[in-house]
């Protein structure tokens, strides 16, 4: 086999290769079981095929519970997993072709694919059921098969373009970022712009964020430019019709896309163990795929300082390429110049990609400015969880997390540029093409111990949580939850491990949502059909929730995660088992105590977390820690610890 680069070398070589090294570098640091945040409620919706929250992503629900059935082999976590593994490895390899076809330079190709694939954001979806792996997978997609459009100017390809485009709805609609470099491939052959190209998928661009709103307007508008872009054309100063084929095809290929979105409206009549917004109705279904649930941000006024919104993303950028080196939120110097290093080489490589292939160079950085800024300005986010202390205002509204993750397919441009740029520095100092390689591997071994899922006790914090919160219950309980992670893990843990399922987990925050007053009503019985639509905010209705199960003989259980406030404005008396509280006469169920210590203990490593930037980890094993401090506490009477471990809510 000849070498990366040599004459008559083929490119798909690159990619294959780039591919296999990603997926070996995933699979050797992919979680073990289930993660935090939406892993574990996305798995569950695999198993059960059923509706995540909004938009409810349909298609990424459809083809992991495919791939899962191919790999029963395997436990069901790691089978999704996988997927998210092999969806960004694949990614990996055909932006390696695709860049092998514009420089000619395998050895760019492989190094491009190393450094965008090593992007801690990246790298991360990779290793976890995450949609947002997928999401990249298809726009990488969308981007090789407007490549092929361009180049071959054949409406084949063009046809395929807007279907993956159009896919981006069911699928999840950050892959639409990818659009307009999409649209600019497929139309500009490098010495013209094809404008009935550039126009259709322009279209179908426009009718797919209609379909994603759920905006009829923005439908109309969409289905009108396709229409008037292949099937209208100027002869002689006069307007005239022509063949109406080609809009009536990518029309067609659009609409069998969307189609898919037709699964959450069949499968919500069967009332799926996981089935957020409930899309049994038309209404319903609109609002579920157009996220109306949640209050989506308008592109003005701001939510906050236009400088805020930059420094998160510059932020963002400075976790990507070194982030082992600091591995919080706080800057670090040798993090930073990581930092540093890899923007000059990307400023290198965006340079000679545009010197050898104007037409790819303008595709990435229209990538680039879509995957930053565009999607700084279209989704107007909060301040960060870790921005502006000190500066903003102590009330801010804040995001729940980092949303780094928002702006993969820009740092995954920024990498295809550092890749270049690693291999053209090389070139130019006479060193061999290999130490471009090398240099373009740095991101691998700087952000390896920081993304890695495989250490302890992190990789088996989510499932410990979950299990030993359900299993402190008493049989047939209620218990009150107060946000994501305290849900999710037990969602998968009882759709998917079929634990303690007699248990109805109660999560406070979905309480707003009268489709999931509705869901309590008709699985548990917990609120009265006039309960459904009168509202009487969300401790208030969870008061009310409380009485129901009381009058059902129902136990009622609050997690560690609850405030005592909080537990006080549902139940008035409260024992404390370790992990949960359960309304009772004495303060510690020293029995149930002693239980749940020993079941966290066999579980899981009582070592500390590692530094991260996200702190969820780090805040379970504290809450875990609680039973063991319980019994210290009951042993000799020093409420010291306990208070400060336990009760630091």
């Amino acid at each position: 086999m000849k070498r990366i680069g040599g004459a008559g070398y083929p490119r798909v070589s690159a990619g294959a290769f780039g591919a296999a090294f990603l997926f070996v570098v995933y699979a050797l640091t992919l979680a073990p079981d289930v993660t935090f945040w939406d892993a574990g409620e996305f798995i569950a919706s695999v198993h059960s095929l059923g509706i995540p929250h909004p938009p409810g992503t349909p298609l990424f629900i459809l083809m992991e519970h495919v791939w899962a059935q191919v790999l029963f082999f395997l436990p069901y976590a790691i089978a999704t997993n996988i997927f998210s593994a092999v969806a960004t490895a694949i990614a990996g390899g055909i932006s390696a072709r695709l860049v092998h076809r514009a420089t000619g330079n395998g050895y760019m190709a492989f190094a491009a694919a190393v450094v965008a694939g090593g992007m801690s954001s990246v790298w991360l979806n990779a290793t976890e059921t995450e949609v947002y792996a997928a999401s990249l997978f298809l726009g990488v997609l969308m981007i090789w098969a407007a490549d092929r459009a361009g180049r071959a100017g054949d409406q084949r390809w063009t046809c395929l373009t807007a279907y993956l485009m159009a896919l981006s709805v069911p699928l999840h609609l950050s892959a639409l970022v990818v659009a307009p470099a999409a649209i600019l491939l497929a139309a500009y052959t490098g010495d013209r712009l094809r404008w009935p190209v550039a126009w259709a998928l322009s279209g179908v661009f426009v009718l797919s964020m209609g379909v994603g709103r759920m905006s009829l307007w923005l439908c109309v508008a969409g289905a009108a430019i396709v229409t008037a872009a292949v099937a209208v054309r100027k002869r002689e100063g006069r307007w005239v019709l022509r063949s109406p084929r080609a809009a009536t095809a990518i029309i067609g290929v659009t609409a069998i896309a969307i189609s898919a979105l037709g699964f959450l409206y069949v499968r919500a009549q069967f009332d799926p163990g996981i089935n957020q917004g409930n899309p049994d109705t038309f209404r319903a279904l609109s609002d579920v795929v157009a996220r109306r649930q949640y209050a989506v941000s308008p592109i003005w006024p701001r939510e906050a300082p236009a400088w805020i919104q930059l420094a998160n993303l510059g932020q963002y950028a400075d976790w990507q390429v070194a982030l082992s080196f600091g591995p919080t939120v706080l800057p670090s110097i040798l993090r930073t110049l990581g930092t540093v290093l890899f923007l000059l080489l990307g400023y290198q490589g965006a340079i000679t990609l545009w010197r050898i292939d104007r037409r790819m160079g303008l595709a990435t950085v229209v990538l680039f400015l879509c995957g930053t800024l565009g999607v700084l300005v279209y989704l107007n986010l909060h301040a960060g969880p870790s921005m502006g202390y000190g500066i903003l205002p102590n009330d801010t509204v804040r995001e729940a997390r980092e949303r780094d993750y928002f702006f993969v397919f820009g740092f995954w441009a920024w990498g295809l540029w550092a890749g270049i740029g690693a291999v053209t520095l090389a070139a130019r100092f006479s060193r061999p093409a290999w130490t471009g390689v090398l240099v373009a591997c740095l991101p691998i071994v700087l952000n390896w111990r920081a993304v890695t899922r495989r250490g302890e006790p992190e990789q088996s914090l989510p499932r410990a949580v979950a299990e030993s919160l359900l299993e402190s219950a008493p049989n047939n309980a209620v218990l009150f939850v107060v946000g994501d992670n305290d849900s999710y893990p037990l969602w998968f843990a009882q759709q998917v491990l079929h634990t303690r399922r007699d248990v109805t987990v109660v999560t406070i925050p979905l309480l707003p949502t009268e489709w999931y007053r509705a869901e309590l009503s008709r699985r548990a019985a917990l609120l009265a059909e006039q309960d459904i639509s009168r509202y009487e905010g969300k401790l208030g209705t969870a008061a009310t929730i409380a009485r129901n199960a009381r009058r059902l003989g129902r136990p009622v259980a609050a997690a560690n995660s609850m405030t005592a406030d909080e537990r006080s404005q549902i139940g008035k008396s409260w024992t404390s088992r370790g992990l949960l509280y359960v309304e009772g006469s004495t303060p510690i169920d020293t029995a149930a105590v002693k239980q749940s210590a020993a079941r966290v203990q066999r579980r899981l490593s009582m070592r500390r977390t590692r530094p991260a930037i996200d702190p969820v980890n780090e805040y379970f094993r504290h809450m875990l820690d609680c039973p063991r401090q319980l019994v210290a506490y009951a042993q000799k009477a020093d409420s010291t610890r306990l208070d400060s471990v336990c009760n630091y809510r």
